[in-house]
């Protein structure tokens, strides 16, 4: 992995890297926008340069603007836009699960979704889709590009740091931690899920049992006015 001593502050692929890859990674589904900035942590972990808030502040500008372009995209191009991203099955429970989330948790959705796999994309494109109001939007995502940006350039530094002799180890040290981070919380959100599914049913049931109950109820009463 000699490329991420190339990475260095003074280098202008830096820059373009940091604003690029995030910027384009919401319509280009495989460019590593997370693993683009994680590297660059790694790369300048042992660097002081004020510069480097420069970086943090270019991958959030390119974080920014991706998703605001897939807002766009979902809002102009629609129909093309959805076959794309919510083509089959999958695609439409993804599509659901963005609509259902945006109903419930609005704005902090957007914000969350920065760190939700597949997350992202999903609800910025839904958000196009459905006309979501921009005047929430624009700042939710500024925020999340904001956060999102800072966490992964410091995870980036962290691994940079405990192994600054080795950077490839101190990146593969930083995408360990993110991988776990991500688990958790997908793990989280499932649960949640099923949480919240098991619930719908009991509430199904209970709703059918005091259903029944009460024309049981009704039927008796009826039979004894009868005598």
């Amino acid at each position: 992995m000699t490329w991420l001593t190339q990475l260095a502050v003074g280098s202008p692929v830096s820059y373009l890297i940091a604003l690029l890859v995030p910027a384009l990674d919401a319509v280009i589904f495989v460019l590593p926008s997370e693993t683009a900035v994680i590297a660059l942590g790694v790369a300048t972990a042992g660097s002081t340069d004020p510069r480097i808030g420069v970086l943090v502040a270019l991958a959030a500008a390119g974080a920014f603007l991706g998703d605001n372009g897939a807002y766009w995209l979902g809002k102009h191009f629609g129909p093309v836009v959805a076959d794309r991203a919510f083509g089959g099955a999958r695609g439409a429970r993804r599509r659901a699960w963005a609509e259902r989330v945006l109903g419930e948790f609005g704005a902090r959705i957007i914000v969350a979704c920065r760190f939700i796999p597949g997350g992202r994309t999903a609800v910025t494109v839904t958000c196009g889709l459905i006309g979501y109001p921009r005047r929430s939007f624009v700042p939710a995502t500024a925020c999340a590009a904001a956060l999102w940006a800072s966490y992964a350039f410091l995870i980036g530094r962290i691994g940079g740091r405990a192994f600054e002799e080795r950077p490839w180890a101190g990146l593969l040290l930083a995408l360990g931690i993110v991988t776990v981070a991500s688990v958790l919380i997908e793990a989280t959100r499932r649960a949640r899920r099923l949480s919240a599914a098991r619930k719908a049913r009991r509430e199904a049931v209970s709703a059918v049992i005091y259903g029944s109950r009460e024309r049981s109820a009704r039927a008796s009463v009826g039979q004894e006015e009868g005598r």
